[in-house]
């Protein structure tokens, strides 16, 4: 592999296929994807786009048909290389209840670094680490199940975190949270990937999740649809409208805005912003 490789993900034409006992259904088709070392990529579509079979094929969970899946120039496809592939590539999943499995805090957040065999002063600096990160040093001494749905996905994530690998990957991870909880978990998202340069790949069909990527990969049918900053994305309404999605509410406003002749920063990623850009124009 070339030394660009060991820092990227890569997907040469993969396709899925899940075979079903008179037929097969076609997941995802030809996907050509490079995603670099601390990118936050947005993956935008309806149900049945193939979001979660992407997902899941970052990690190895599930194995391409056709194609390669490449993490760091390693294959996901590789029994001698998906122990390491996992050590690099964390997942969150849409219900936390699913990744939650000791009786503590704290023992939740320090299984993964005790598994790999970590000595207990480096896992309790993980633990600390982590639990400061998404803001739960109050919470270290409780019982997961019996937090809410926003504290137990920061449980979730810190666990994950507290691995400390390079990419990270969130499958609808805000899709059960109230608003709240939604925010704080994206705004988590945004400073892991500012400060820890740790990569984002965030899956979500909520066009308003995804406000903070960099860069946006829609997909439909099983297909890269349309990619690029949300802003070029959420611009093409026609494209859009042709597939069922429409524009998250900030965009119209923008786009009202620049008629009038307007120029909005690309760095706009919530109305209150737009407000206060406006107010200062």
């Amino acid at each position: 592999m070339s030394g660009r490789a060991e820092n990227m993900i890569q997907l040469i034409d993969v396709s899925k296929e899940y075979k079903m006992a008179d037929s097969c259904r076609v997941a995802l088709q030809h996907i050509n994807l490079t995603i670099s070392e601390g990118e936050y990529i947005g993956i935008l579509g309806l149900n049945q786009s193939g979001k979660s079979t992407l997902a899941r094929l970052l990690n190895g969970l599930l194995k391409p048909t056709t194609g390669q899946v490449l993490i760091n120039g390693m294959a996901t496809d590789s029994p001698q290389e998906i122990r390491q592939i996992r050590q690099l590539l964390g997942m969150v999943f849409q219900n936390p209840d699913n990744q939650l499995i000791c009786p503590v805090v704290e023992e939740e957040i320090a299984f993964g670094p005790e598994n790999l065999g970590l000595p207990p002063e480096e896992v309790n600096k993980r633990v600390d680490w982590a639990l400061e990160l998404v803001g739960m040093q109050e919470m270290r001494y409780h019982a997961p199940h019996l937090l809410s749905g926003g504290q137990k996905q920061k449980v979730a994530l810190a666990s994950v975190l507290a691995m400390q690998p390079r990419y990270l990957v969130l499958d609808e991870p805000t899709s059960m949270l109230d608003p709240l909880s939604r925010r704080e978990i994206l705004e988590h998202l945004c400073r892991i990937n500012q400060e820890n340069h740790i990569t984002i790949i965030l899956i979500s069909h909520h066009p308003e999740d995804l406000l903070d990527a960099k860069r946006l990969i829609l997909l439909h049918e099983g297909s890269i649809y349309m990619q690029g900053t949300p802003k070029e994305v959420f611009k093409d309404m026609e494209k859009l409208k042709a597939i069922g999605l429409k524009r998250p509410g900030l965009y119209q406003l923008i786009q009202q805005v620049e008629e009038e002749g307007y120029r909005i920063d690309d760095n706009i990623k919530t109305i209150p912003q737009l407000v206060e850009m406006i107010c200062r124009i």
